[in-house]
C-alpha cells in the first residue's frame, strides 16, 4: 500500500440532498418524468446521493421559496441525516438562495448552477467554453447581490465541500464585469471566424439542414448514422454542446450539409440561451428543421413545446420535418403513435436499428427535389 504523504489531500463528499419541487407554474403533464430528468441532470453533473425528497407547492414564498410548512419539514430533514448540500430542481433568486442557506445551515444550489455546470463540463471548443464562462459569470453576479462587506463561501461548484473565502463585494463584481468584458471581445473575435466560414460553406449549392431538439432525444446519433460520423453520442444529458456540421449523402446522391445543435431543455437558463445566441444563429440560415422528438419520453409533447418556444425567442421561422425518434421502444402503442399526427409533416425512426432511418431519407430526397424544383422556377 502506497504512503500517503503530508501532501495529499483527502476530499471528503458531503452529503447531498436532490430536491425535487412541483412548483404551480409547472404545467408538464408527466411529473414523476420531470423529477426523473433533475436526477439525471444530478447524474450528467456525476452527482450520486442517496438522499431524494420530491414535493409539491401550492404558492411560491418570495423570500424562500418554499412555503412554511415545507420549510420546516424540510429543515428537519436535513438535520436528522446532516445533509450538507441540498440541490433545487427549480431556478432560485440569489436572495432565495442565501435564506435558504442560512436557514438550513446547507449549502444550497438551484437548477440554474447544475445545467451551467453540466455545460462548463461538456465544453470543449474555444467557443463553448467561452460561451459557458460568460453564463457562470453572469449567474454569479445574481449571488453578489444583498452580502454584506465580505462575500461567504459561497461561490463554488456542487459537490465541493467549503468556498475560497472571497474579498469585497465590490471589488468582486468589477473583476466579474471585466472578465465578462473580456471574453466578449474573446467570443466576437471567435464569432467572426466562424461567419467567415459559415459564407464559405453557403457559397456552395447546397442547402443546410439543422437538427434541434431537446437533449437526449438522439440528435447525435441520428447524425452520426445519416453521415457515417463518430461525433460523441452518450445517453447524456447535453453531451453536445459544440455545432457540428457534416456533408450529407443519401444513396450516393448529396443532398446537403447537415449540423447538430445544442440540446433544449425545459427552464434553460436565460445565460445559457443569450450566451449560445451566437452557435444557434447557425439555424438562421438552414433551408430545413429537424426537429427530433424522443417518442418514448412521456413528456414528448412538452419537449416540442419547449423547442418551439426558443425558437419563437429567437425569431427563427422555417420549415419543419418533426422526427419522432425511439419508434423502437413505443411499438404496439397505436394510441400514443396516433398523437403524433397532430405533428405535420413528421417522420418515425429508430436510429439505432438498420433501416431504421430509411423514412427519414426517404423524405429528405424528396425534399430536395422539390427545393430544387422551386430553385428553377
Amino acid at each position: 500500500m502506497a504512503r500517503k504523504t503530508e501532501s495529499t489531500i483527502i476530499l471528503k463528499k458531503p452529503k447531498i440532498l436532490l430536491l425535487g419541487i412541483e412548483a404551480p407554474y409547472n404545467k408538464i403533464k408527466n411529473i414523476e418524468g420531470y423529477f426523473q430528468e433533475f436526477i439525471n441532470l444530478a447524474r450528467s453533473n456525476e452527482i450520486e446521493t442517496d438522499h431524494t425528497k420530491f414535493i409539491k407547492l401550492r404558492d411560491i414564498n418570495p423570500a424562500h421559496f418554499l412555503t412554511k410548512g415545507k420549510l420546516e419539514e424540510l429543515k428537519e430533514y436535513c438535520d436528522t441525516h446532516n445533509i450538507e448540500e441540498v440541490i433545487i430542481s427549480e431556478p432560485l433568486t440569489g436572495q432565495q438562495e442565501r435564506n435558504l442557506t442560512d436557514l438550513l445551515n446547507c449549502r444550497v444550489f438551484d437548477r440554474t448552477q447544475l445545467i451551467l455546470e453540466i455545460f462548463e463540463k461538456a465544453a470543449h471548443s474555444a467557443e463553448g467554453k467561452t460561451q459557458v464562462a460568460i453564463a457562470m459569470l453572469q449567474h454569479r453576479k445574481t449571488r453578489l447581490a444583498g452580502k454584506g462587506i465580505y462575500l461567504e463561501q459561497q461561490a463554488g461548484v456542487v459537490g465541493l465541500r467549503g468556498g475560497p473565502g472571497e474579498t469585497a463585494k465590490e471589488r468582486e463584481l468589477r473583476h466579474i464585469n471585466e472578465l465578462i468584458l473580456k471574453l466578449k471581445k474573446q467570443l466576437k473575435q471567435i464569432e467572426q471566424t466562424r461567419e467567415t466560414q459559415r459564407k464559405r460553406r453557403l457559397r456552395a449549392p447546397f442547402p443546410l439542414i439543422s437538427l434541434i431538439g431537446y437533449t437526449n432525444a438522439g440528435k447525435s446519433t441520428i447524425l452520426n448514422a445519416l453521415t457515417k460520423s463518430d461525433v460523441l453520442a452518450e445517453d447524456k444529458l447535453f453531451a453536445t454542446l459544440d455545432t457540428t456540421t457534416r456533408e450529407l449523402f443519401v444513396d450516393g446522391e448529396k443532398i446537403g450539409l447537415i449540423s447538430d445543435t445544442v440540446g433544449f431543455i425545459q427552464l434553460l437558463p436565460h445565460q445559457l440561451i443569450e450566451a449560445f445566441k451566437s452557435t444557434l444563429s447557425e439555424l438562421g440560415y438552414a433551408k430545413l428543421l429537424l426537429i427530433i422528438i424522443d417518442s418514448s419520453d412521456p413528456n414528448w409533447e412538452d419537449h416540442i413545446n419547449v423547442v418551439q418556444h426558443i425558437l419563437s425567442d429567437l425569431a427563427i421561422d422555417k420549415p419543419v420535418l418533426y422526427v419522432f425518434n425511439k419508434i423502437d421502444k413505443v411499438e404496439g402503442q397505436p394510441e400514443l403513435i396516433t398523437q403524433f399526427d397532430r405533428y405535420q409533416p413528421h417522420v418515425l425512426v429508430s436510429a439505432i436499428r438498420p433501416n431504421g432511418l430509411d423514412k427519414l431519407k426517404q423524405k429528405l430526397i424528396l425534399w430536395k427535389q422539390q427545393l430544387s424544383h422551386f430553385s428553377h422556377t
